[in-house]
């Protein structure tokens, strides 16, 4: 039987399938169970803490805001695994809320004391001395109270617009007259969460053994000290704070724009009036508070939560700063490979063999050298560029810009629909064009994704092209904490396969066939599934069927539905799935020859890699794509082909079976949702990946890992 998305009908049944955002919850849980690892250092512990509810914020930005426009639609579309809107969001909050109350408790119980433990204070104003409460005061006075507005609520004022995400007061106040008003303040965000006290006031307290103390306070409780300064004349009744999630998703109408730039701006702009999706108040907040912000915030008691503890806890990432080695774990600084020492230039190398590149193991550097040597070349004619997400004071656009100075012909893709970095996009695009640089900004309904650059170099026996491709973003930032693949090539298939991309990125193209390069949405879902068909036919002939796939995200029904069949075809099926999984593992029936592992540690696990066991012949593809319909269907994707035996063999070896063989902070997706911890039998010894791998690139800097092989 040939796979095809006709023959797999049988496959798509509801309960063959995960709820997508019921998983991305249970991956939500695995970084609480970071959060709350005992093993943890507590500085680290408390940055999993922020990470947890910066991902709940923009799962309630997007997801649910989604969620909730199709209640309010009246669309009854259903999800994957057969629920209408209003079940799935009435399972999402009875799986949030004990989540929250869980680590809420875990910060006030355990957190909270352990840092007082380790002389690092959380202070509540009563905690304080006379002399930290007078220079807080005066502090007050002198840096926060001129920032402060206050905004009353009567039939002359109307309700104040709230911001996304920010964190404000709601207030009670009373007139000399007895009248009673109500009244918000809002917290500015260019105001830090913590104050520190010790900072402030300038004095450094000392225990017995001479060790400095570090003492906090929140900037609301100091706010809410003070408020009679901002209501003279007036008493301040009550004063509660209150937090608000938006609706940010863009609804861009590409089809009827002019100029996508323009259009984009304009949705940055609205972004800010989306409508709000959750309020978020402290629990001792009155019930009339409540109902007078529900009523004028127009939303539903449904759409509060009541918060036991501190709001807006993403904020105490800033903790995690503080220069304390032993809270947290040891530092580890990315190598740069030898090869990269060599005296010969860059292109020289990469003439003489394909080199990968394991971020953020191996250092971004060479990339950053790649794009500098490029414009520094005089013998280089052309560069072309897709950028996703550049990050702030971006070493590569600097690149760019000095290229095309150097009347180099520079192209670059920046893509404006990159959520959340789209106002730096923009900023970034203008610079580029300012300096003469050919800008585009994507095509018609599809956002690029790729990660690839293109240089173009005039060499003595002709033309010769070179080309960088990765998993990830040509972001500095990024590069030191998402474990990514890069690869630098100037094999001739993959050159002209990247030419033409780039022809369709920047002109017209009709291109549907490629030589070595998988292309979203053209061919890449159809590519996988014949390769995956190919495993079925080689259990067929009585040889080994195996399958290996790393992603971040796996929700397409199509794929979904090869898997199983090859399954249950006799192919064996490992997936290393860091987020979101809609296939059910280990199904009688359906996947019992499945296995999904998961991975949360100190890296973000970003990497794509699809390993084809093909009777023996080996095959690795790297890729920008998840499969993901958005990824496969609505994206420009990539996925490209490692041909060095010796890379495939890190790749299979180092990267992927480590995943495998990971019983430190692996974990099993059971059939029912659920992940347990994949903990060592006694026979096993104990492994984590991302530990051994920044062991071995110390260990062996000289090469990309190559020397270690498991298996």
């Amino acid at each position: 039987m040939r796979i095809t998305k006709e023959n797999l009908q049988k496959y798509l049944k509801q309960e063959n399938f995960f709820n997508r955002d019921l998983s991305w919850l249970e991956f939500n849980r695995r970084v609480l169970e970071e959060a709350i690892n005992p093993d943890l250092p507590l500085l680290d512990r408390v940055k999993f803490i922020s990470i947890f509810f910066s991902n709940l914020d923009e799962f309630y930005m997007i997801r649910i805001a989604g969620i909730k426009e199709q209640i309010k639609a009246k669309v009854i579309d259903l999800s994957i695994d057969g629920l209408t809107p209003q079940e799935q969001l009435k399972n999402i909050e009875a799986i949030i809320l004990p989540m929250l109350k869980q680590i809420y408790d875990y910060w006030r119980v355990r957190i909270i004391p352990e840092l007082k433990e380790n002389k690092i204070f959380i202070a509540s104003l009563d905690d304080l001395s006379r002399e930290e409460k007078e220079t807080l005061n005066q502090y007050f006075i002198k840096e926060v109270y001129p920032i402060l507005t206050p905004l009353a609520f009567d039939p002359g004022r109307p309700f104040p617009y709230i911001s996304n995400l920010s964190l404000s007061f709601a207030l009670l106040v009373k007139k000399p007259s007895g009248e009673k008003h109500f009244a918000r303040v809002k917290v500015p965000s260019i105001l830090p969460r913590f104050l520190r006290v010790d900072t402030i006031v300038k004095s450094k307290q000392h225990n017995g053994n001479g060790n400095s103390y570090v003492k906090y306070v929140w900037i609301g409780d100091v706010i809410k000290a003070n408020m009679k300064f901002l209501f003279p004349g007036l008493e301040v009744l009550e004063a509660f704070r209150f937090r608000i999630t938006r609706d940010t998703d863009l609804e861009i109408q590409e089809d009827e724009a002019d100029d996508l730039l323009r259009l984009i701006e304009e949705n940055i702009r609205q972004r800010k009036f989306g409508s709000v999706v959750r309020l978020e108040v402290e629990k001792q907040m009155p019930d009339y508070m409540i109902d007078t912000l529900v009523e004028n915030l127009e939303i539903t008691k449904e759409d509060v939560h009541i918060i036991d503890g501190s709001l807006g806890l993403s904020d105490v990432l800033m903790l995690s700063d503080l220069q304390l080695p032993h809270l947290k774990e040891k530092s580890f600084h990315p190598v740069t490979p030898a090869v990269f020492e060599e005296e010969e230039s860059i292109f020289n190398l990469i003439k003489h063999k394909d080199i990968l590149l394991a971020h953020p193991y191996h250092s971004f550097n060479p990339v950053i050298d790649f794009i500098k040597q490029a414009s520094l070349d005089p013998e280089v004619l052309a560069i072309k560029q897709t950028l996703y997400r550049v990050g702030e004071n971006s070493p590569i656009i600097k690149y760019l810009i000095e290229a095309a100075e150097r009347k180099k012909q520079v192209a670059v893709l920046v893509e404006l629909k990159a959520r959340f970095d789209e106002e730096n996009n923009i900023f970034w695009a203008r610079e580029l064009e300012k300096a003469g640089v050919h800008v585009v900004y994507g095509l018609l309904g599809l956002k690029t994704h790729a990660k690839m650059t293109l240089v173009v170099r005039k060499e003595a026996d002709g033309v010769k092209r070179y080309v960088h491709m990765s998993t990830g973003n040509y972001n500095t930032i990024t590069s030191k904490i998402y474990t990514d693949i890069g690869l630098f090539t100037c094999d001739e298939d993959i050159c002209a396969d990247t030419s033409e991309i780039f022809n369709f990125l920047t002109g017209y193209s009709e291109q549907k066939i490629f030589r070595k390069l998988f292309v979203a949405p053209v061919n890449m879902r159809q590519k996988f599934l014949e390769l995956i068909e190919r495993e079925i036919k080689n259990v067929r002939n009585g040889a080994k069927g195996y399958l290996l796939f790393k992603m971040n995200a796996l929700t397409d029904p199509v794929l979904i539905s090869a898997m199983y069949e090859a399954s249950n075809k006799g192919v064996k099926i490992d997936l290393i799935i860091r987020g979101i999984c809609c296939l059910v593992p280990q199904q009688p029936g359906l996947s019992e020859n499945i296995r999904v592992l998961s991975i949360v540690g100190r890296f973000l696990e970003h990497s794509r890699i699809y390993y084809f066991y093909n009777a023996g012949k080996e095959e690795i593809y790297c890729s920008s794509a998840d499969f993901m319909q958005r990824n496969l269907d609505r994206r420009v994707e990539v996925a490209f082909p490692i041909k060095d035996d010796e890379l495939k063999e890190f790749l299979k070896n180092t990267i992927l079976q480590t995943c495998l063989e990971d019983n430190v902070q692996g974990r099993i997706l059971l059939p029912d949702g659920i992940y347990r911890l994949n903990r060592p039998v006694y026979t096993e010894e104990v492994l984590s990946h991302q530990e051994y791998l920044m062991s071995e690139v110390i260990k062996n800097p000289e090469s990309t890992l190559r020397e270690k092989m498991l298996i």
